[in-house]
């Protein structure tokens, strides 16, 4: 005989959950976008901030030059900027995905 699965807030807790695409869903271990909140484990949630891009530059996976390129910004574009930190700022470029661009990039 197997036991129900406990509720939580209306949510069973049973089965394999799934992640939602970290390529347009911004969420890290440490920050993750406030509309995951529910989805994702994150230590803190942040809501997005626009700000705008000053300084055309290339968009990576990861906080560092030897990642992978994705994408480029130019100047006039818009970040929807969840973290700048460490000389990167993280967070959806204006196509959606989500990428990190050189702080300096940034007019934060």
């Amino acid at each position: 005989m197997s036991l129900p699965s406990p509720i939580v807030d209306g949510f069973a807790l049973s089965g394999v959950s799934s992640r939602p695409d970290p390529t347009t869903h911004a969420y890290r271990k440490d920050l993750a976008d406030t509309a995951l909140a529910g989805t994702v484990i994150a230590s803190h949630y942040a809501e997005p901030l626009l700000r705008d891009i000053t300084a055309a530059a290339t968009a990576y996976a990861e906080p560092s030059q030897d990642s992978a390129a994705i994408a480029s910004v130019e100047v006039g574009d818009q970040i929807r900027m969840l973290d700048c930190s460490r000389g990167w700022a993280w967070g959806y470029l204006p196509d959606g995905r989500v990428a990190y661009v050189t702080a300096t990039a940034v007019r934060v």
